[in-house]
């Protein structure tokens, strides 16, 4: 038997690719055959596969054509031909590439902070992906390759939109993303006092970070503040201001703000003082842990239970 010519070919799945096979005048036999199995025996089709259909320009052409190719049909396959003299076999190796898609991943998780997270990228194409993650935001900085993202004792600044992407190179890559929320005790991160004159409206200011959103409270003292024709209260967001109407000396001192959610609490100092009392009007507050803010925390905590 001659020489066998072997050859690679490559094709993304779902297209037309085609065997070239040639043969001379001398041919009184030929074939394909995928592994073992004849496909065609001469003109003869052999296949049930309607895909499969032959190529026959003339007399020396006997190509084979497979339309809408799929990884089933990768292998060898063999143009097998008699002449008088000896036989001849040309062989093409069928390698099918299948874009990458991404076939699992994780839900939108919201979790504590300090607990242990994994993420699930699972991704199927040929050649096999891989798998990348990153953190949207803020930086979009690239995190671990592969399917499993573990994060151990995760913090508020690893919360936020995570990409699973998977890439082969054979077309562009699928993506996929979880978004994580992590919860958090409240922080009182900004508060503003208030220097204003008998007479005038002062305004104190109380800004917290927490997940879920804090609800805010405001005490005078260990008495607490609702709104009334004197004080209004008003909460947006995450921050809260406290509007004494009209200033009179009994006003002036200090005031609590209490940001509560049901990881925790946190508490701040605010002061509505007389000018040329010497108050720091910008300062950031003290940050105090009475008794009393202390057993409201235990009363909260029990009545949720």
């Amino acid at each position: 038997m001659g020489a066998v010519r072997m050859r690679v070919q490559t094709a993304d799945k779902n297209i037309t690719i085609i065997h070239k096979c040639y043969v001379d005048d001398k041919v009184s036999k030929v074939a394909w055959l995928n592994r073992s199995n004849i496909i065609f025996a001469g003109e003869d089709k052999w296949s049930l596969d309607p895909r499969v259909e032959l190529v026959t320009q003339g007399q020396l052409e006997y190509s084979l054509r497979i339309q809408k190719v799929d990884v089933f049909d990768e292998g060898p396959y063999t143009c097998s031909i008699q002449t008088k003299q000896q036989p001849k076999t040309s062989q093409v190796y069928l390698i099918v590439q299948v874009p990458p898609v991404i076939y699992k991943v994780s839900d939108d998780i919201i979790v504590n902070e300090g607990s242990n997270v994994t993420l699930t990228c699972l991704a199927s194409g040929r050649p096999d992906p891989s798998i990348t993650w990153r953190l949207l935001n803020p930086s979009a900085e690239a995190l671990d390759v592969g399917e499993y993202l573990e994060i151990s004792g995760i913090v508020r600044s690893q919360a936020g939109r995570y990409e699973c992407k998977a890439s082969n190179d054979v077309s562009t890559p699928d993506v996929k993303y979880v978004n994580v929320v992590v919860n958090y005790p409240p922080y009182i991160k900004e508060v503003r006092s208030s220097e204003t004159p008998v007479g005038q409206a002062g305004v104190l200011h109380c800004e917290a970070s927490a997940v879920p959103q804090p609800e805010f409270e405001w005490y005078r003292d260990e008495r607490r503040l609702s709104s009334s024709q004197s004080v209004s209260i008003q909460i947006s967001g995450s921050r809260t201001l406290l509007v004494v109407a009209n200033v009179t000396e009994d006003d002036y001192g200090n005031y609590t703000c209490v940001a509560t959610n049901r990881l925790g609490i946190h508490n701040a100092s605010v002061f509505l003082y007389k000018p040329g009392t010497g108050r720091d009007i910008n300062a950031s507050g003290c940050v105090c842990q009475s008794f009393w803010l202390l057993l409201l925390s235990v009363l909260s905590a029990l009545l949720k239970c």
